[in-house]
């Protein structure tokens, strides 16, 4: 099972693209747990993340939680603009896993 945790400025702008991630995973036989929440929420959930994967609007916040995460074995990355935009969870869902295998 892989965790994916998206995290945005309050959570909201992530949940629609967690339905689309999770629809594109069961689409393709992938199981996965994937949640949004809101940064001031992170550390409530960081250890159940194998994945982390921050919106357009909270980008600043790279390099602090790849130093703090990426140690501990945690991807992190920011979510491609446009794919975020568009909401194409199927992109953005190749991207977590891309990151999990190490690629």
């Amino acid at each position: 099972m892989k965790r994916i945790t998206l995290v945005c400025g309050a959570g909201m702008s992530t949940s629609l693209l967690v339905v689309k991630m999770n629809e594109a995973a069961k689409k393709l036989s992938i199981e996965a747990k994937i949640i949004a929440v809101a940064e001031a929420e992170l550390k409530h959930h960081i250890e159940d993340t194998d994945v982390l994967l921050l919106g357009p609007q909270v980008r600043f916040l790279l390099g602090k939680y790849k130093s703090a995460y990426e140690p501990k074995g945690i991807k992190v990355d920011v979510i491609n603009s446009m794919d975020y935009g568009l909401m194409n969870g199927e992109k953005v869902l190749q991207h977590a896993l891309t990151l999990l295998k190490g690629e």
